[in-house]
């Protein structure tokens, strides 16, 4: 089983960055990697992904040209993902750009998904297990009063990954991150997560 890890953060000091981190090691000692459980971290800032969706993703989404190379490469590590972990910073109650655009240009027509004749919809990434760990400053009492919480499920894990039938196999918010007690959790949680990757589902 491989896993990919997709973080985006700027700053390599992020807890972001530490959760990926923890994550990775998680799932290191829970599957003994080796030939046949590795994992990977994908550091979008640090690799320089444009997020830009460009006349170039047009014409693949239109099926009128072949993806560009940064996007090919993309599709060659979730080809060889089992599970995908995305690790972000919650921004305005979502995906930071980076991500988001990540999403838009990688997640495309005729490889995650297929629109048939008559609005018929293929859904292609059912091999892919997906996690999900959301980091912000709020409380959960903020997400729930507001709503952000259902509407970050609607839009994320039904609008993108059901869309392209990629189960969602664990969802989190790693809130209220500015004390040391929370970010300890939080390290604590993500290192859990990745002991959990390599553990076959019941």
């Amino acid at each position: 089983m491989h896993a990919l890890i997709v973080v985006a953060h700027p700053d390599r000091n992020s807890l972001t960055h530490a959760v990926a981190a923890q994550v990775a090691q998680g799932a290191a000692q829970a599957g003994q990697p080796g030939p046949q459980h590795t994992t990977e971290i994908a550091d979008l800032a640090a690799e320089g992904f444009d997020p830009r969706f460009t006349a170039a993703d047009l014409a693949l989404h239109l099926q009128q040209a072949p993806a560009p190379a940064d996007v090919a490469a993309e599709h060659a590590r979730l080809d060889r993902a089992d599970a995908l972990v995305l690790v972000y910073p919650v921004y305005w109650w979502s995906f930071p750009a980076l991500l988001k655009g990540w999403i838009d240009r990688v997640f495309t027509q005729g490889y995650a998904y297929e629109e048939g004749a008559g609005g018929k919809l293929a859904k292609k990434l059912g091999h892919l297990q997906v996690h999900l760990l959301g980091i912000g400053g709020a409380d959960a009492g903020t997400y729930g009063r507001r709503g952000y919480a259902g509407a970050m499920k609607t839009q994320i894990e039904h609008g993108i990954f059901d869309y392209c039938g990629a189960r969602v196999a664990s969802s989190g918010l790693l809130l209220q991150s500015s004390t040391q007690e929370a970010v300890a959790s939080h390290l604590r949680a993500a290192q859990a997560l990745g002991r959990s990757l390599f553990v076959p589902s019941p």
